[in-house]
């Protein structure tokens, strides 16, 4: 497979030509983003200058693409290991101290052995010391306190929290349908 083509994933937006989703952010395959064009279920907003070719046929590689339906954002996000992070920020809830998703765990701030459900309201992320630490105890039993109040997250503070890890690859055509609030340059 060509290496340069897999170096053209498509932003994907909602037909408000907002992205679907900040962290991970939305993107499509080169593949992908070629279907839906030729599908016509999306809006092409900006290409690359690479090109793919068939017998018959010449396009463009879209970088930016927006769907023609609007897809209604879920008003409740799912409760995943992720999203824990990625509402507290991708950073220990103990500690303090900000890691990779990789590095962290989560904990649950009543212990399970002590009745603790898995619940929004009693996960927290974690660095393994500090979970390690804390063991089978409450913050309180282990001199622990939390840094902040533990709450379900809504779907708009996931998004703002996600917006402030962009991802690895960004092209510069992306730029004006990301950071759409920030402060223009001048």
């Amino acid at each position: 497979m060509n290496t340069a083509l897999n170096n053209c994933p498509a932003l994907v937006l909602n037909a408000d030509f907002r992205p679907l989703s900040y962290f991970p952010l939305s993107i499509w395959t080169w593949q992908d983003a070629v279907k839906a064009v030729i599908s016509d279920r999306v809006s092409v907003l900006s290409e690359y200058e690479t090109e793919v070719h068939s017998p018959s046929f010449t396009m463009a590689l879209p970088s930016v693409i927006a769907l023609r339906d609007y897809i209604r954002p879920s008003r409740q996000p799912a409760f995943t290991r992720f999203n824990v992070f990625l509402r507290d920020k991708l950073t220990c809830q103990y500690c303090g101290t900000g890691f990779n998703a990789q590095e962290l765990t989560f904990d649950h701030v009543i212990p399970r052995s002590q009745g603790g459900r898995t619940t929004w309201e009693n996960v927290v992320t974690a660095c393994s010391p500090c979970n390690l630490r804390k063991g089978g105890r409450t913050p309180e039993q282990a001199h622990m306190p939390l840094r902040r109040a533990v709450r379900q997250p809504s779907t708009y503070l996931l998004q703002e929290n996600g917006r402030s890890f962009p991802p690895n690859f960004l092209h510069e055509s992306w730029n004006d349908y990301l950071y759409w609030d920030m402060e223009l340059e001048r």
